[in-house]
C-alpha cells in the first residue's frame, strides 16, 4: 500500500526493527528500490530532496510510488527530505507525497517549534506524516551545509516534543551528510540517553557513513528510520561512468542504465536485510 510513515514506524517500533529510507536521485532509481523491498517482504521509504522532486516532477514520483505499491504488494511511503521552504512542503503534499520533513534545525528554537507546528497541522489535514529535527547534521546535502554538526541533547529533544507532536525526530549523534570514504564515530551513549528521554521514532541522517556493525545498537536505541543516500548516488554514478565509457554511442541507453539500477537494488536489499535482521537487545 501507499502510506504515510506513521504506520510503518509504528510497526517497526512494535516489532523492533528499522525502516530503510532511500534517497532517489532520479526517477530511474525508484523501481529497483521498491522491488528490493518487495523481495524482502519489507516496507520502504522513498525520499527525494526538494531539488530532485522539482527536477523530476512531484506528481511523477507520486504516480510511480503509488502504482508500484499496489502492483508489487509492498508498503511504500514517499517522503520529502530536508525541506526548509514551506512552499516545497505544500506543493509536495498537494502532489500526493505521503510524508515530509521540515528541517528547522538551523533556526532558533522558538522558530523551529512554531514552524514545525504549522507544517504538522497542514500535513495532518492532508493525511501526511512529518519528521522534524533538533540538532544539526554535519556535511552537505542539497544545499544544507554544516561544517560541523551540533549534537542533539536529550533535554532539547524533550523540550521540542513538549511543543511539537511530530511523527519522527531526526537526531545528531555524529553522522555527516555526504560521507562515504570513511566511517563515522557515533556517540551511542548519547543516543541511548535520548532514547530513554523521549517516546518517538528516531531518525539517522547521513547513514552512508555509519559502520554496519553499529546497526543493531542503533535499532535497540530507538532508530526507526535510517537514511541512505550518498552510497546509492556513488554506486549508480560509478557504474554509469564505467558503462558509458565502454559503450558505443548508438547503443540503447537501457544497456547502460539497467546495470546502474541493479546496483541500487543490491544496495537497498543489503541494507534492508540488516535493518530487518539486526540483533535486538530490547
Amino acid at each position: 500500500m501507499y502510506v504515510s510513515m506513521t504506520p510503518l514506524l509504528a510497526e517497526a517500533t512494535r516489532v523492533g526493527y528499522t525502516v530503510g529510507a532511500f534517497n532517489a536521485h532520479n526517477l530511474e532509481m525508484v523501481p529497483p528500490m521498491i522491488r528490493a523491498a518487495r523481495d524482502l517482504g519489507a516496507p520502504i521509504i522513498i525520499q527525494t530532496s526538494p531539488g530532485t522532486a522539482r527536477y523530476v516532477g512531484m506528481r511523477n514520483f507520486v504516480a510511480v510510488c503509488r502504482s508500484m505499491a499496489s502492483d508489487e504488494i509492498v508498503d511504500v511511503a514517499l517522503h520529502l527530505d530536508h525541506a526548509t521552504n514551506l512552499t516545497d512542503i505544500r506543493d509536495a503534499i498537494e502532489a500526493g507525497y505521503s510524508s515530509v520533513m521540515f528541517d528547522g534545525s538551523q533556526l532558533p528554537f522558538t522558530r523551529n517549534v512554531a514552524t514545525s507546528r504549522r507544517v504538522i497541522e497542514y500535513a495532518r489535514d492532508h493525511g501526511a506524516s512529518v519528521e522534524t529535527e533538533i540538532g544539526t547534521i554535519g556535511g552537505t546535502e542539497e544545499g544544507i551545509r554544516n561544517k560541523v554538526g551540533v549534537y542533539t541533547q536529550p533535554e532539547e529533544a524533550v523540550r521540542l516534543l513538549q511543543e511539537v507532536d511530530t511523527d519522527a525526530l531526526a537526531v545528531s549523534i555524529g553522522t555527516n551528510h555526504g560521507q562515504f570514504k570513511a566511517k563515522t564515530r557515533l556517540d551511542l551513549d548519547l543516543l541511548s540517553r535520548i532514547h530513554r528521554a523521549v517516546d518517538v521514532p528516531l531518525v539517522i541522517h547521513g547513514g552512508t557513513g555509519v559502520d554496519e556493525a553499529d546497526y543493531p545498537q542503533l535499532t535497540a536505541d530507538g532508530i526507526r528510520k535510517f537514511n541512505v543516500g550518498t552510497e546509492l548516488l556513488v554506486g549508480w554514478t560509478r557504474t554509469a561512468q564505467e558503462r558509458f565509457a565502454a559503450t558505443k554511442v548508438n547503443s540503447s541507453l537501457r544497456n547502460n542504465i539497467v546495470p546502474c539500477n541493479d546496483v541500487v537494488h543490491d544496495i537497498v536489499a543489503h541494507k534492508i536485510s540488516l535493518f530487518m535482521g539486526a540483533d535486538r537487545s530490547q
